[in-house]
């Protein structure tokens, strides 16, 4: 029977929504296959490390020494180890660190178990969290009080550098100490009201920053403006955390997580790490180099340092250059025997170098080291200690080198540390959590069993209550899993957690509930008389606004905690909104597929329209 114009086919989708459903389903298959075969611990060997051994004589090598070497694959000048114990990871790193030239070239990594015709096609498994992984987790404070201080400091200086150019005399600047809210205050004290008004100007046009106020009739006070110790405060966290994934880097660690967390605390997660005390002797470190004219001994507007012997060195208040102008440092051995630091400057910190060595031939310069620690009050104290007094002997430029660093090995250390960059502020580590391996894949398969057990029950009940419906959910349930975990290893920085694995869980109860929102819609119009046709299609019509409603207010939730929540937080969040998104394409779209396929290829089902 002919269609009329004024009818339309029931329960019918156009050929191309089936391709598009047929192809989603392959990618996302393909997709989630990497994750069933997992990962191998491997190590990483750069194309500029230097490695001469071919990929026989190194897995001869490292079997020697006890290693149990799955594969050697070697791509691009760059060689990867897959090994077949993780505990072994770190003794490979250990034994290829005295086979190359670069030992900053070898990382610590995880090579796909999938096959390679798998991996040809460029996908990858699930990144995995700390809690499923195992490794160390790092909770930093960062200090801000030294960074006012530091700001202070600097005005103090320019404020009597002012009193000398306009010739104030009985004037004075000095920092109090930090106030309830960590912020250092300044305290004026000058002659008459000329002196006031003109510090008054010269501080607005100078420092707007800060907000100059009566201490009394003579004399001001000066305090950071609550925005500009907003903008500090968030401007130095930042600044640390580029610092530590730096450092991270430098490690050999690619895996790691680092993030903010609160106002100015740094959340680390280093999954897979067997050797946290190296990475947390780094992290924690605040060392930092700085270079001093030395002057004499009482000069005006000098600081006196000591050096590693306890002797006094006067030198400048203000430093020449600081250790963030540094963008490379190499350890190596001097001519003398003794270890030394190759400095390498950035374009502003080599002109600022030469135009201070330029008039400065002959005369000795300092080399500051230093460092923050707590003391038993828990504040932040610094140690600054000299390292070094050379005379210049020609112009300095981007390139130069240092000497008393100590060892080799603590030279080696201080240029790890100062490639990385300098602390702008002191961390402090308030909080170490070590996760073995063990736990991690006893997480892992908990986690998965109680998912497995959800889903088993759930496709049951379906199948026993909807009967001829319920397998329809049932490949829909099992579709929207293979979506999902395709998607979670798609998106660039998804990580599985979990707490992720409880929102997969929760996804199974949620993707279902849209079939059984449909299904009982369809029971309701079979039940007022209407045919099995068009209880389908007013059935999948009226649920799709409370399937979209229930949905959306859901994902609301999802959003904001993946804004505002920290990493397992995060984990929940993304395979909820996640599970989201699939449940509605699978439940309805899917679900509407299969259901025309089978029950509603009749054609001569028409409505009037």
């Amino acid at each position: 029977m002919e269609r009329k114009p004024n009818q339309r086919l029931l329960n019918h989708y156009s050929a191309w929504k089936y391709v598009v459903l047929i192809a989603t389903l392959i990618v996302m298959l393909f997709s989630a296959l990497p994750t069933w075969y997992g990962e191998d611990a491997a190590v990483q060997v750069g194309a500029k490390a230097g490695l001469t051994l071919t990929p026989i004589a190194l897995r001869d090598k490292l079997q020697a020494e006890g290693v149990t070497v799955k594969r050697i694959d070697q791509k691009n000048g760059e060689t990867l180890i897959v090994l077949d114990e993780d505990s072994q990871q770190t003794l490979v790193k250990t034994l290829l660190s005295s086979m190359v030239t670069e030992p900053k070239e070898l990382t610590l990594s995880l090579a796909s178990a999938a096959p390679n015709w798998l991996q040809s096609l460029g996908f990858q498994p699930i990144k995995l969290g700390l809690d499923l992984r195992g490794g160390v987790q790092f909770l930093l404070d960062v200090d801000i009080e030294p960074v006012y201080q530091t700001q202070a400091d600097t005005l103090v200086e320019s404020l009597r550098q002012f009193f000398r150019e306009h010739e104030i005399r009985g004037a004075s600047a000095r920092v109090s100490a930090a106030s309830v809210d960590q912020t250092s205050q300044l305290y004026l004290s000058l002659p008459d009201n000329d002196a006031r008004a003109a510090v008054r100007q010269f501080m607005k046009e100078t420092y707007p920053s800060w907000q100059v106020t009566n201490a009394d009739s003579a004399n001001l006070q000066a305090k950071l403006s609550l925005e500009e110790q907003t903008k500090l405060r968030n401007l130095t966290v930042q600044q640390n955390l580029q610092i530590m994934r730096s450092r991270i880097e430098e490690l050999g660690i690619t895996e790691a997580l680092v993030q903010r967390q609160g106002e100015h605390r740094i959340r680390i997660e280093l999954p897979g790490v067997q050797d946290p005390a190296a990475a947390k002797n780094v992290i924690g470190a605040t060392a930092s180099l700085a270079f001093f004219e030395v002057k004499e001994s009482g000069s005006v507007n000098a600081m006196v340092l000591n050096d590693k012997s306890g002797n006094p060195i006067y030198v400048s208040r203000m430093p020449v250059l600081g250790g963030d102008h540094i963008v490379d440092a190499r350890a190596s051995i001097g001519e003398m025997g003794m270890a030394e630091v190759n400095i390498n400057l950035d374009r502003v910190g080599g002109q600022k170098m030469s135009e201070f060595s330029r008039s400065k031939i002959g005369k000795p310069m300092a080399t500051s080291y230093s460092e923050y620690s707590r003391d038993e009050q828990g504040k932040a104290k610094q140690t600054q200690e000299i390292i070094s007094v050379a005379t210049i002997q020609s112009q300095l430029g981007d390139r130069f080198r240092i000497t008393g660093a100590g060892t080799y090995q603590e030279a080696q250390q201080l240029a790890l540390l100062l490639r990385a960059g300098s602390m702008t502020a002191p961390v402090t580590i308030v909080e170490e959590r070590t996760i073995g391996p063990t736990l991690g894949a006893e997480n892992i398969e908990n986690g998965f069993a109680a998912l497995g057990l959800g889903m088993g029950i759930t496709l049951l009940f379906m199948a026993l209550w909807y009967r001829r419906l319920g397998w329809v959910a049932n490949i829909a349930l099992i579709s929207n899993m293979v979506i999902l975990f395709g998607l979670l290893a798609l998106i660039p920085g998804a990580v599985l957690t979990l707490p992720g694995i409880a929102g997969l869980v929760l996804t199974v109860g949620m993707a279902v509930d849209t079939n059984v929102l449909i299904f009982e819609r369809i029971k309701d119009k079979l039940k007022e008389g209407r045919s099995f046709a068009l209880a389908i299609d007013t059935g999948f019509d009226s649920a799709f606004s409370t399937i979209f409603d229930a949905n959306f207010t859901t994902m609301i939730t999802a959003v904001v905690l993946y804004s505002i929540g920290n990493g397992p937080i995060q984990g929940f969040a993304l395979t909820l909104g996640l599970g989201l998104l699939t449940s509605m394409f699978t439940g309805i779209f899917a679900s509407r597929s299969l259901i025309n396929l089978v029950y509603g290829r009749d054609a001569s089902r028409h409505v009037k329209v």
